[in-house]
């Protein structure tokens, strides 16, 4: 981008009536971009990104906290005992899989066992 050129910056209002014209119109990125003379396709994803994953009422700017992983203003995406209880989970499920895997070895081991005897 040539210096002295400030970059263009968009309402939440704007973003929201690209994103929800696009929708309801069934537009290409590159159309809608055209349309609403915004220069970059990618931006109009990224828009549509956000408006579903958490609505574009908010202004997005700055860089996500260190501690918990959010944009300051914003409460984090997972309490912190929901989040212990999904690291738990994720635990016991890898523990079971293991399991699993270690079951299935012995039961074909035995089945080639059984094999061998037959011939």
């Amino acid at each position: 981008m040539p210096k002295g050129i400030p970059n263009k910056k968009y309402t939440p209002e704007f973003k929201k009536l690209v994103v929800e014209t696009m929708c309801n119109e069934s537009l290409s990125y590159r159309e809608t971009a055209r349309r609403f003379k915004i220069s970059n396709h990618d931006t109009i994803k990224k828009w549509e990104r956000i408006y579903l994953e958490e609505g574009l009422e908010l202004e997005r700017r700055g860089r996500a906290c260190a501690d918990s992983g959010t944009i300051k203003g914003r409460k984090p995406k997972f309490e912190k005992k929901k989040e212990e209880d999904l690291i738990a989970e994720l635990q016991r499920l890898r523990a079971e899989n293991d399991y699993l895997k270690n079951l299935y070895a012995l039961v074909l081991e035995e089945e080639r066992r059984q094999n061998k005897k037959l011939w």
